[in-house]
């Protein structure tokens, strides 16, 4: 557990810094090679010029809301993402052939992640352009910044879930369930996103696992005909479902079957 979490802080890490490189492109191009400035204090610049004090506390704020994002992207990629229904089916195919450390969980996760990046690229295309980059350029305050970026997250999550699962959060919330989606609040929208993506998840992972229940079934059949008792049959099963997934290109139709079944 603690490797998939710096795992994931080492991914969102990676994202805020392209999405911070590509914010500040356009002011590093247009800004002309200029020599070192000279720093001066003074009680002038102390109490005379409000406007760079101010752009000094803006400066602040938005590196330590960064590195408060940074903290708590972990959380937010597990429970707001695609990542749930792909880490899902991905670990059921590895217990399906019977090596449950085979693919390595890191490899697993990083497929994951990227896979997860594919899913959300037009959600994050659209934090980018309406809350990250305006927030970098000082043109939002905070507020302004995170309602553009959950509206995207909001949407994403609607699109998923079903009114089964957000009448049974609001339910358990003890809160009247609302009548436009845009009244839906994130706090009941995220876990009944986490129940749909559970429940699709089991039922991929279901029809992931029923070629590899009857290649176990007819290699037991075989060898209790043949008289071999003692010959485990998964010694003989494994061979046969590594064969089988690779002639048939499994890990190419699992995962387009699992981006697909984002809608």
């Amino acid at each position: 557990m603690p490797r998939f979490i710096v795992m994931i802080r080492i991914f969102v890490l990676g994202m805020i810094a392209v999405l911070t490189f590509l914010a500040a492109e356009p002011t590093l191009a247009r800004t002309p090679a200029s020599p070192a400035p000279t720093v001066r204090v003074s009680v002038a610049d102390a109490f005379g010029e409000p406007a760079r004090a101010g752009a000094a506390t803006s400066t602040a704020v938005r590196t330590a809301t960064l590195l408060t994002v940074l903290s708590i992207g972990p959380a937010l990629v597990i429970s707001m993402t695609a990542f749930i229904r792909i880490i899902i089916v991905l670990s059921m195919i590895r217990h399906a052939f019977g090596m449950p450390e085979t693919p390595p969980t890191p490899v697993l996760i990083s497929l994951a992640l990227f896979l997860t990046a594919f899913a959300m690229l037009p959600t994050l295309e659209s934090i980018n352009h309406d809350a990250f980059q305006p927030f970098m350029n000082g043109a939002i305050g905070i507020e302004e910044a995170l309602d553009k970026a959950s509206a995207p997250l909001r949407d994403f999550m609607l699109r998923q879930v079903r009114d089964d699962e957000l009448r049974l959060t609001y339910e358990l919330s003890g809160k009247p369930v609302p009548n436009a989606p845009a009244e839906v609040s994130l706090l009941q929208l995220t876990p009944a996103f986490i129940l749909n993506e559970l429940r699709v998840a089991f039922q991929i992972g279901f029809v992931v696992l029923l070629p590899f229940l009857l290649i176990d079934l007819v290699v037991s059949s075989v060898l209790l005909s043949l008289g071999m008792l003692m010959v485990p049959p998964a010694s003989i099963a494994l061979p046969l479902k590594v064969l089988l997934f690779v002639l048939i290109d499994g890990w190419g139709l699992v995962l387009r079957g699992v981006l697909g079944s984002f809608r």
